[in-house]
Formats: structure tokens, C-alpha cells, sequence
């Protein structure tokens, strides 16, 4: 990845980005902080200590929250609401939301973090119908 920057966007379009360098982990976080920030089961997100991210275009369409009392950060799109990147310089990481992303990436996730606070329904979700599409 070093030599290949990665590419991501927003939903919107609003939002594009790339990120050079190397992403060292990729978590799947069950906390109730990442499933409130996702919306979802989990969050998806990806962990750099030396990766720089380059915004390419709508860096005034990101809006950053940190919950107080915490280390916990979303950046987001004002405009669509989509996960974006979060540069923490004081502790010298960035955290890119997988989902976020365009390009391929060759990391997989290193780990389900947090699993004892997963959601009450998430258990053997591999086990459900797969659809490839829209339930009709």
C-alpha cells in the first residue's frame, strides 16, 4: 500500500480523500460507542500510526466529534452523514472506517475487539439467509 495511495469518498460525493501509507491493524469494534457511531453490529475501522491522509476535495464538508470524557472521534460528511477519517495527532494515529474506503485493501480485519459488549442479536450471524440483492 505504501506505493499505491488508497482512495475513499463519502456517500455524497461531497467528501474525497487518499491516504498514503501503511495500515498496521484492522479492528471490528462491538463497544456501544462504535455501534452507536455505525448504526450497525460493529464498526469496521482501520488503524495507522505513520499513514498521512491527503484530503482531495471537500474538507469543508467534515465536521469531527469527540465524545467527552473520552478518546472516542467520528469525522463525518455534513452533507450525507458518511464516516470519514479521523487524524489523532495526540496519540499519534488515524483511524480510517473501512467502509469509507474505494480501493482494495490487503489487510484483513486482525480482530472482533469488544466482543463481550456485542448487541443481544449478535450471535452466529454467519448461520442467517444470504441474498445477493433486495429480499423481494
Amino acid at each position: 500500500m505504501d506505493d499505491n495511495p488508497v482512495t475513499g469518498q463519502c456517500l455524497c460525493g461531497a467528501v474525497k480523500f487518499r491516504i498514503s501509507g501503511k495500515f498496521e491493524s484492522f479492528f471490528l469494534c462491538h463497544c456501544a460507542r462504535c455501534r452507536k457511531d455505525s448504526g450497525s453490529a460493529h464498526s469496521a475501522n482501520l488503524f495507522s500510526s505513520t499513514a498521512k491522509v491527503t484530503w482531495v476535495f471537500g474538507e469543508e464538508n467534515i465536521k469531527t466529534f469527540q465524545l467527552s470524557g473520552s478518546r472516542h472521534v467520528k469525522s463525518f460528511c455534513t452533507d450525507c452523514g458518511s464516516a470519514l477519517p479521523v487524524s489523532q495527532p495526540e496519540v499519534g494515529l488515524i483511524v480510517v472506517p473501512a467502509g469509507s474506503l474505494d480501493s482494495r485493501i490487503d489487510i484483513r480485519p486482525n480482530a472482533h475487539i469488544c466482543f463481550s459488549s456485542r448487541a443481544n442479536w449478535d450471535n452466529e450471524l454467519a448461520l442467517i439467509e444470504k441474498i445477493d440483492g433486495l429480499p423481494c
